[in-house]
């Protein structure tokens, strides 16, 4: 699959590093990207369904939901605390080793595209 097909079309830098970063065949750090995007989404929702327009300093895409009163199946949802280590991963150097071995070329991509499917559901509840 080509990095220009992974369908991301995400604004300004978080899709520019999410695609430099598969291009260079950082997987993980691809992934980080991805979750960053999808948490966006997220903090975005919290803003749109609460009144301060702060929203927590928080990561975990599960939580920012639940605050935003977002519902998601049960299948997205476990999903979405999945790709939550991918975000511990790429701020804390020191568990990189344990998961760089399985972020490979096929891994990245297949979560790549679930994880498109994700933000285009979170989009739907903008």
């Amino acid at each position: 699959m080509s990095i220009l097909n992974i369908g991301f079309r995400l604004p300004g830098k978080i899709g520019m590093w999410l695609l430099f970063c598969l291009s260079k065949k950082k997987y993980l750090y691809s992934l980080f990207f991805a979750h960053l995007s999808i948490e966006k989404i997220c903090k975005a929702l919290w803003v749109k369904n609460n009144e301060s327009n702060y929203p927590p300093k928080i990561h975990n895409l599960n939580k920012l939901l639940a605050q935003a009163d977002i519902a998601l199946n049960e299948e997205d949802a476990v999903f979405a605390a999945d790709i939550n280590k991918f975000n511990i991963e790429g701020r804390y150097p020191d568990y990189i080793s344990d998961i760089n071995r399985i972020c490979n070329n096929k891994f990245t991509h297949e979560y790549l595209k679930k994880i498109k499917k994700l933000k285009l559901c979170l989009l739907n509840k903008m």
